[in-house]
């Protein structure tokens, strides 16, 4: 199935990864990693985990305070958030 971010996801990843990556030069590819690992769970078995609402859907990335929101479309799976969940969750996708 196909990959797509949206503008706010590509947003929300690079935002965190510079921000982790002043924490500690490394933990921002650290960080990568660990989302690439949470998409890649998300792309082999996109219907597995958990409804927020409406069709979006959500999984925490492993080791940091981060959840990846998506949505399954007619051909593609699209990101719509990588969600710091130490925010507000009102500003959730």
């Amino acid at each position: 199935m196909k990959l797509r971010y949206t503008s706010r996801a590509i947003q929300d990843l690079e935002l965190a990864l510079v921000w982790y990556e002043r924490q500690r030069r490394g933990l921002g590819l650290e960080f990568l990693d660990c989302v690439e690992s949470t998409i890649q769970s998300i792309l082999s078995n996109p219907r597995k985990f958990r409804i927020y609402y409406a069709r979006i859907r959500g999984r925490v990335v492993r080791r940091f305070p981060f959840s990846i929101f998506y949505s399954i479309e007619e051909h593609e799976i699209v990101i719509h958030s990588v969600f710091d969940n130490r925010q507000d969750p009102a500003k959730r996708p």
